[in-house]
C-alpha cells in the first residue's frame, strides 16, 4: 500500500504557495505557539525588555502599560501578545484594524473588557481615523467619549472604562499616526531570525507534530524559511505531509528536498512569485531601474504585495537594490537565476 502511494506521490502532492494558510494550518499554528517567554525562541532583546516591564508591573500590582510590536509578518507578534496575557494572568481579546469599522465597534470591545485584560489589535495601522480618535482617551484616561444624537441636539457623555492593556501589532509602523504611536508606553521591533534559532523552532515544532527531523533537514528548512518562523512551520508541515505519504516517521534530507522542490521553494527560499518578480525585472526591463507601479503591472501583483512580501526578502538577500530611479536587479540575481547578465548591466550604478 505504501509503495503504491509513493508511486503516485507527485500527482497527489501538488505544488503549494508557502504563504497559503488553511483552517487546519491556523489550528496547528496555535498548537505550535510557545505559551511562555522561556519557551519563546529568538528575539532575545525584546523578551528581556518585556520580562522586565511585566515583572515590574506585577510587583507594583499595576496594569501593564500599552505595548506596540512591529516588524515583518510572521515573526511572532501575535504569539507574544498571547504570552503577555498568560504571564500577566489576564484574558485576551483579539481583533484587527480592518475589523473595527465604526467607533461603535470599538466601544463594544472596550466596554466588555475586565480590569487588566489585554486587547490585541493586529494591523493597527489600518484603523479608521474616526475609530482612532475614540481610542486616544481610552488609552490615556480609560474613558470613552460617546456622542448621542446629531446636529444642535447632540450631546456627549463620558463612560469610565476598566484599566486595560492595548497591544498593537503592525508591519508598517510608518503608517501609524504620531498621536497613536506616542500613546504606547513600550515599543519593540521584532527582527528577522537567524538560521540557528529557526533550526531550534523547527525541531521543537517537529516534536509537537510527532515527527523526528534530522539535523541536516532542520538546517535545510531553516535556509529556505525566509528568516521567518511562520514560514518555517508551514514548510515543516508540508514536508511532514510528504514524509507521511511515503510512510516515514523521520523527515530525512532527501525527502525534505523533494517536497520543497514540489512546493517550488528554491535553495534560497524564493518561491515562484519571488522569481516572477526577478524575472520580470530582468527580462522585461533589462534589469532595471524600474518603478514600483510599472513592476506591479508587469507581474500582476499589487504594489503592497511587492513592497511588504517580496521586496524586503529580495533586498535582504541582495538580489535587488532600490535606487532613486527604481528597482535594479543585482549581479547576484542573474547568478541565482542562471542568466547571463548583458554587458550594459555590469556598468549600471546603484546610486
Amino acid at each position: 500500500m505504501i509503495q503504491s502511494q509513493s508511486e503516485n506521490l507527485e500527482e497527489e502532492f501538488s505544488p503549494l504557495d508557502a504563504a497559503t494558510s488553511t483552517p487546519e494550518d491556523e489550528k496547528l499554528d496555535q498548537n505550535l505557539r510557545p505559551s511562555t517567554l522561556d519557551e519563546y525562541i529568538g528575539q532575545t532583546a525584546v523578551k528581556n525588555n518585556l520580562n522586565i516591564v511585566m515583572t515590574a508591573a506585577k510587583q507594583r500590582q499595576e496594569i501593564l502599560e500599552h505595548v506596540l510590536l512591529y516588524g515583518p509578518p510572521g515573526l511572532g507578534k501575535t504569539t507574544l501578545a498571547h504570552i503577555i496575557s498568560r504571564e500577566m494572568g489576564v484574558n485576551i481579546k483579539i481583533t484587527s484594524g480592518p475589523a473595527i469599522e465604526r467607533a461603535g465597534d470599538l466601544a463594544s470591545l472596550l466596554t466588555n473588557l475586565q480590569t487588566g485584560d489585554v486587547l490585541f489589535i493586529d494591523e493597527i495601522h489600518r484603523l479608521n481615523k474616526n475609530v482612532e480618535e475614540v481610542l486616544y482617551p481610552a488609552m490615556e484616561d480609560y474613558v470613552l467619549d460617546i456622542i448621542l444624537g446629531k446636529g444642535p441636539g447632540a450631546r456627549s457623555i463620558r463612560m469610565d472604562l476598566p484599566r486595560f492593556t492595548l497591544i498593537g501589532a503592525t508591519t508598517r509602523i510608518g503608517l501609524l499616526s504620531s498621536p497613536l504611536r506616542d500613546r504606547f508606553g513600550a515599543t519593540y521591533r521584532l527582527e528577522y531570525y537567524e538560521p540557528a534559532d529557526l533550526e531550534k523552532i523547527i525541531k521543537r515544532s517537529a516534536n509537537i507534530l510527532g515527527m523526528d527531523v534530522e539535523k541536516d533537514t532542520a538546517e535545510e528548512l531553516s535556509r529556505r524559511s525566509r528568516f521567518t518562523p511562520r514560514i518555517a512551520n508551514r514548510l515543516l508541515r508540508r514536508v511532514r505531509d510528504f514524509a507521511q505519504v511515503q510512510g516515514h516517521d523521520t523527515i530525512e534530507l532527501t525527502t525534505a528536498q523533494k517536497a520543497l522542490n514540489l512546493l517550488e521553494v528554491d535553495k534560497l527560499g524564493l518561491d515562484k512569485n519571488d522569481r516572477r518578480v526577478l524575472e520580470a525585472l530582468i527580462h522585461k526591463f533589462s534589469g532595471g531601474p524600474v518603478g514600483l507601479n510599472t513592476l506591479a503591472a508587469a507581474t500582476g501583483e499589487e504594489e503592497d504585495t511587492i513592497t511588504d512580501i517580496h521586496e524586503p526578502f529580495l533586498i535582504r538577500l541582495g538580489l535587488i537594490a532600490k535606487t532613486p530611479k527604481g528597482r535594479v536587479a543585482t549581479e547576484a540575481a542573474y547568478t541565482h537565476l542562471e542568466i547571463t547578465p548583458p554587458p550594459s548591466s555590469q556598468k549600471k550604478t546603484l546610486f
